[in-house]
């Protein structure tokens, strides 16, 4: 009896090419054909804007992270084309229209990532983990209370930042936060009033940066705002962004 043919995977069947995936504001998303410069002009829909735009392959994942704790994956290969205006990601997924997009990045293999919820709650998981086959996609981060999924970033570095709404800044070591396949996680920091605008872990040794109109600003080593995990933090420094992120 002749042995069973082998299966291939069906990213076997890509071709690789490069592509750069574009997603508006409003959830249109395509890729258009090559490395395109960041200053390359790209055409949106009336009202609408770009919010990712960055460099894959067809033969890549895309990793998609809701304000509903949920992750989904899409393959570069069936993203529309750039000759148009592209397709809602809604077509591609069951995202449901009171939700909305927290990141959409590359999948990278070994990697692991922090997500946090706007109560202050978070952890580490694996990103080989949070992978979804189906349309619904995967429940990871649990939320409560009207809460929602607020970030999703590499976890890389020994120390931990997290910032709220309230302009109040909190640094503690990123040991303290556990990693979880899912769940709330754990408090990061807490809030008297407000919520969690953003959290990001660095290498201490480097001190603490963000993004600012001029470019990068580093803190330094920021001793007055290391604490506790699940503390309130202090003021943070002046010239820190309006918005309340690190970029």
């Amino acid at each position: 009896m002749p042995p069973a043919p082998l299966e291939m995977p069906s990213d076997a069947l890509v071709e690789r090419e490069p592509i750069t995936v574009l997603c508006s504001a409003k959830g249109w998303i395509r890729a258009a054909r090559g490395h395109l410069d960041e200053a390359a002009p790209v055409k949106y829909k009336e009202g609408d804007r770009e919010r990712f735009r960055f460099h894959a392959e067809t033969t890549d994942k895309l990793v998609m992270f809701a304000t509903n704790g949920r992750f989904y994956t899409i393959s570069c290969d069936k993203l529309p084309g750039s000759r148009g205006l592209g397709e809602p990601v809604r077509l591609m997924i069951e995202l449901a229209n009171d939700q909305d997009v927290v990141e959409l990045f590359v999948h990278r293999p070994g990697r692991r990532l922090l997500v946090a919820s706007t109560d202050g709650r978070g952890f580490v998981v694996e990103e080989d983990s949070v992978l979804a086959e189906k349309r619904t996609g995967k429940q990871v981060l649990n939320t409560a209370n009207q809460a929602e999924a607020r970030v999703c970033v590499a976890a890389d570095g020994d120390s931990m930042a997290v910032v709220g709404d309230n302009r109040r800044l909190l640094l503690f070591p990123a040991a303290e936060v556990p990693v979880l396949a899912r769940g709330r996680g754990v408090i990061l920091q807490r809030y008297r009033d407000g919520a969690l605008s953003d959290a990001k872990m660095f290498n201490k040794a480097d001190g603490l940066s963000w993004k600012t109109g001029a470019g990068v600003r580093n803190e330094g080593a920021a001793t007055e705002w290391y604490g506790k995990r699940s503390q309130a933090g202090r003021v943070a420094p002046r010239g820190f962004p309006k918005g309340n992120n690190f970029g």
